[in-house]
């Protein structure tokens, strides 16, 4: 017995398994590219959490064009369950195991904000107030706080009390670090704190010790992500040559049996690479300031800062 279905039923089904899950892959990329706009909408609804969770760069275009991908090879190779594992590869493995860009935006962020901090050592050190040092210091920030450190000179320039100038722009940070940077700063403003200098110094010195620690965790998840990808393209490598070269040793999955034998290894794959994504994943520190933090302070400070 050759199989369940014949050549013909068995590419038949998996055109059709291949569009069906493509087009409700399309439905969710389309919703994760328009989550800001659902975010807007009132209500916690189900669809909505999960579609935030989603990665931003599922766009419409790549998930067509990852669909169409699975939908040939199920075609080719009349595996209804190639087609699925082929469209879940080709949309998280670039992800998994192409190069940290996160990481190194946040690890430049850190730099980004010890060298802010020391701008304004320096230049609290020369007499200057520390609202003269903000606007000094914001014309020549870091590339990589740029856009930030320009909204917060335009908001204290405009007669915004620079306590709720530096907590907008702890907000607009979205950093822990920054959120120390931002209280101390905010502690003297309000409070006329002595000795900013040499606690600005000592914040700054703290932040490039977790820059160097941060390099050298990468540095050593580099390495595993090497080895995962030296597997990955062996294993594919393989798996199309025995397609292309010798089919007849690959008939037993022309079965149901041998589909769910084929599911159950796609699975055991997927589960491989989520546990190296969950244990190589840094767990952020909790955020000093925040909308939650802001909502509360403006709750419990009658008369505070506007």
């Amino acid at each position: 017995m050759s199989g369940l279905f014949g050549p013909g039923s068995w590419t038949g089904v998996a055109v059709a398994c291949g569009t069906l899950f493509g087009l409700g892959l399309v439905a969710i990329g389309y919703g994760a590219v328009r989550r800001a706009a659902r975010e807007e909408r009132p209500g916690p609804g189900v669809w909505r959490v999960l579609v935030a969770r989603l990665p931003g760069d599922w766009t419409p275009r790549r998930v067509v064009i990852v669909t169409v991908a699975g939908a040939v090879a199920g075609a080719l190779t009349t595996w209804p369950v190639a087609a699925v594992l082929t469209t879940v590869a080709m949309l998280t493995l670039p992800g998994l195991l192409g190069p940290d860009r996160q990481a190194a935006r946040r690890t430049e962020r850190m730099e980004a904000l010890a060298t802010w901090t020391e701008m304004l050592r320096d230049t609290l050190s020369a007499a200057a107030g520390l609202e003269q040092a903000v606007l000094a210091t914001s014309d020549i920030a870091p590339a990589a706080l740029e856009a930030e450190m320009r909204r917060l000179a335009v908001a204290v320039r405009s007669g915004r009390p620079l306590p709720a100038a530096l907590r907008e722009f702890a907000e607009e940070a979205d950093d822990p670090l920054a959120d120390v940077v931002v209280a101390a700063l905010v502690m003297a403003a309000e409070q006329q704190a002595s000795k900013l200098g040499p606690l600005l110094g000592e914040l700054a010195e703290s932040v490039r010790e977790q820059v160097a620690m941060r390099q050298r965790i990468d540095a050593g998840r580099a390495s595993v992500r090497t080895g995962v990808r030296v597997t990955v393209i062996v294993t594919l490598g393989m798996a199309v040559g025995l397609v292309v070269f010798n089919r007849p040793y690959l008939d037993p999955f022309n079965t149901v049996t041998g589909q769910a034998v084929l599911a159950v290894v796609g699975a055991l794959f997927a589960a491989s690479f989520t546990y190296l994504t969950a244990i190589g994943r840094i767990e952020e520190p909790v955020r000093l300031i925040g909308p939650p933090a802001l909502r509360a302070t403006a709750g419990s400070d009658p008369g505070g800062t506007r």
